[in-house]
Parts: C-alpha cells; sequence; structure tokens
C-alpha cells in the first residue's frame, strides 16, 4: 500500500439481485462514463439503466456477481448465457458474453477483481460454457490474457451500427 492511501475494507463476492439495480447503474454510470463524453444525464440514465438490469436480473437472462465493501456495492461483473440452437454432432452448445466488469479503483489490486473474475468464470463451468467472449478496453487486456483469453479464435465480428465509437475499444 503506497503512503497515505487508505487501508481496504473486508470485501465480498456474491450474486446480485434485481434490488441492487440503482447502485449497478451508478457503476455503469462510473465506468462508461469515464471513457468519454456522455450524451445523457446522469439522472435519466441511472434510471434508464436501473430499469434495464433490474428486469434482466430478475427474469435470469443476465447473470451479475457484485463485490460488496463495507456493505456498499462496489464492483460488478455481468455474464449473459448464450444458448445455441441444439447440434445433433460433438459441439458445444452454450457459451457466455462477459461485460461490464468494474471495481471502484480503491479496491483494485487487493485480490477482489480477480475473485470476481474468478466467480463467473467458475459459474461458466459449471454450467457447461464451452467459449467466453467479451470486448475488453485496452487497459483491462493484460487482464484477460493472463486468465487465458486470445485474440485468435473462430469469432468475427461486423460492426452494422453507426453509432459505435471504436477508438477506446480494440
Amino acid at each position: 500500500m503506497s503512503a497515505g492511501a487508505q487501508p481496504v475494507e473486508s470485501w465480498r463476492v456474491r450474486a446480485a439481485d434485481a434490488e441492487d439495480a440503482l447502485a449497478l447503474a451508478t457503476l455503469r454510470w462510473e465506468f462508461r462514463s469515464a471513457l468519454g463524453a456522455a450524451q445523457e444525464a446522469e439522472h435519466t440514465f441511472r434510471s434508464r439503466c436501473a430499469e434495464w438490469m433490474a428486469t434482466r436480473l430478475a427474469d435470469a437472462r443476465w447473470r451479475c456477481w457484485v463485490v460488496e465493501s463495507g456493505g456498499v456495492v462496489a464492483g460488478q461483473l455481468w455474464l449473459h448465457p448464450i444458448d445455441k440452437i441444439p447440434n445433433p454432432v460433438a459441439e458445444p452448445e452454450r457459451h457466455a458474453y462477459i461485460s461490464n466488469f468494474f471495481l471502484r479503483p480503491v479496491l483494485r489490486g487487493h485480490g477482489a477483481g480477480s475473485a470476481l473474475f474468478a466467480t463467473a468464470m467458475a459459474w461458466c463451468r459449471a454450467n457447461d460454457v464451452d467459449a467466453v467472449i467479451l470486448w475488453p478496453t485496452p487497459r483491462s487486456r493484460p487482464l484477460y490474457e493472463r486468465h487465458g483469453f486470445t485474440t485468435a479464435g473462430g469469432i468475427m465480428e461486423a460492426v452494422v451500427g453507426s453509432g459505435r465509437d471504436l477508438s477506446g475499444m480494440a
């Protein structure tokens, strides 16, 4: 710990639920608005995002795990299972997409992010997920590489939307 740094309170990883939606939306705002100029007012975004998150957590379309520190949600990782159409040959039928992996800076470097990521990957192994995909930021790329992610593979991408700014993404 550097001189003058505050000690990190204990933290724990747990599954998120719909009750966490506003805290999760706040973290989403912190994460994404730091990458570029926001095009939406914070309160409007947080309300819209919290509703989206609460719905998807309640119906289990998405999974989310959080890091809680001092009773406050301070990190999150979202995972969307992708089921393929059943196949009569020996081909995996389940994949996953990880998104919105964010940890407040005060908790970085203390193992909380690794524990959060390990929890999601353990869920993937327990649920027969064959491959996990994600779109890293340049800063997060080394983390994913340490956990076996590569840019090689069979994934192809076609950008069909004109609203996506690729300057901050890889």
